[in-house]
């Protein structure tokens, strides 16, 4: 909980969500090219912008953000349309953790899964431990519920007083006149990243690649942002973190229900469980797929959808145009290079010092409107494909670093299983 005492003597007004909201994502400078976006360790950062209107009473007020990004850093808030005296982040957050340290102590009720016959029983529990595992003691003795493999399930009896449903900053307002403000809360966030995903088409004499590029943003984080102006910045920028604003790991991260578990007969009973079978995706999610699919190709063929470039200093921003939901634990993506027709050339490469027999194969180009580009290219990977008959196929993927206009690129794709090279 948050701003007891002083706090509790004024009024506090709370701002349920915002009016209009930006999100600018920046990059994990440490993420290798190759590596993949995981949603479980995003390791860049984002810049929230948020509008909102509130109506306050003449004096000293407690100003109640809530749904702010969960992984705020509440230190780089800044608040522009009000005299603020101080902030506070309210890390009271209903969880599963948050939960189980209320109720440590007390009694539950534990929901089990029988997995042979699908029904369900329900036993009074009262949970002893949910530090370092979770341990429950019922009529028969004290055991580990989360170390079994089976479906076991918590039902609490209500939700305890001082918990947050949404992540929520709180400010406290200099003596102020009242009345109706229209306030801009600005701050940085963990858990967002980005990269740029190429594909590429290779001509029949592979002389000239068709460049297409996809900027997929991710977040893990648990707001989601709705109708949000979202823009992506390019190039590398210092910064120092890693931890939450009180230093630890994130809470939820922090509860692993597989830590200290031991050998037990629930445990050996489990291995003998079989792997459970899932349905088919329901016709609604595939139609979903559909219309993402249909949605891609008009932005191909249209470009009216595709994020725009805008030099920022020595960075780069792609904004996108229109208002786009950015998600939470999610990824989207927006289109942002069109370019038919990169001339370049197709080389073979060995290299003497290492091994003569492995043949690079690689599509090299210089980056320049001259030969059909002449854009700042962002770090990412490229798949890149080419036509046979009337059918695609995948010949091979590389990586790009970032480059510049007037660079030239190198898109190191496969071997050469036709060329050899001998020394002389």
């Amino acid at each position: 909980m948050f701003l007891f005492g002083v706090a509790s003597a004024q009024p506090v007004i709370t701002s349920g969500a915002p009016d209009k909201v930006g999100v600018t994502i920046y990059r994990d400078p440490n993420r290798s090219v190759d590596s993949a976006l995981d949603l479980e360790n995003l390791l860049g950062f984002a810049l929230i912008s948020e509008t909102r209107t509130v109506d306050l009473p003449p004096g000293v007020v407690t100003i109640r953000f809530e749904g702010v990004a969960s992984g705020i850093v509440p230190q780089s808030a800044l608040i522009f349309g009000a005299a603020i005296r101080e902030k506070n982040r309210d890390a009271a957050l209903l969880s599963e953790r948050s939960l189980l340290d209320a109720f440590t102590g007390q009694r539950v009720i534990l929901r089990r899964n029988n997995p042979a016959t699908g029904t369900f029983t329900e036993e009074i529990a009262t949970i002893r431990s949910g530090t370092a595992g979770v341990v429950v003691q019922t009529a028969k003795g004290f055991e580990p519920i989360y170390c079994s493999g089976l479906s076991n399930d918590l039902l609490f009896p209500n939700a305890p007083t001082g918990l947050s449903a949404k992540p929520t900053l709180s400010m406290t307002t200099k003596d102020q006149p009242g009345g109706r403000r229209t306030i801009t809360l600005v701050y940085l966030s963990q858990r967002f990243d980005w990269q740029a995903n190429y594909v590429g088409e290779f001509s029949a004499d592979a002389s000239e690649l068709n460049l297409f590029a996809w900027l997929t943003m991710a977040s893990s984080d648990d707001t989601s942002f709705v109708d949000a102006q979202a823009a992506a910045i390019a190039g590398k920028v210092n910064r120092e973190g890693g931890e939450d604003d009180n230093g630890a790991p994130d809470e939820e991260e922090s509860l692993n229900r597989r830590y200290n578990c031991w050998p037990s007969s629930e445990a050996m009973l489990a291995q003998a469980v079989p792997e459970p079978v899932y349905a088919p995706a329901p016709m609604a999610m595939r139609m979903e797929k559909m219309d993402l699919e249909a949605d891609a190709a008009m932005i191909v063929v249209t470009g009216a959808r595709r994020a725009v470039l805008e030099d920022l200093g020595d960075l780069k921003l792609y904004r996108i145009p229109m208002a786009v939901t950015v998600a939470a634990r999610a990824q989207k993506q927006v289109a942002f290079l069109v370019k038919p027709r990169v001339k370049g050339a197709m080389i073979y490469r060995a290299q003497h010092a290492n091994d003569l027999e492995t043949v690079q194969m690689l599509f090299r180009f210089k980056n320049s409107k001259a030969n059909g580009l002449g854009e700042p290219l962002p770090a990412g990977k490229v798949a890149l494909f080419q036509q046979g008959g009337d059918q695609r196929f995948l010949v091979g993927e590389a990586s790009i670093a970032d480059k510049a206009n007037e660079e030239d690129v190198d898109l190191v794709f496969g071997s050469a299983s036709n060329v050899t090279v001998e020394s002389g």
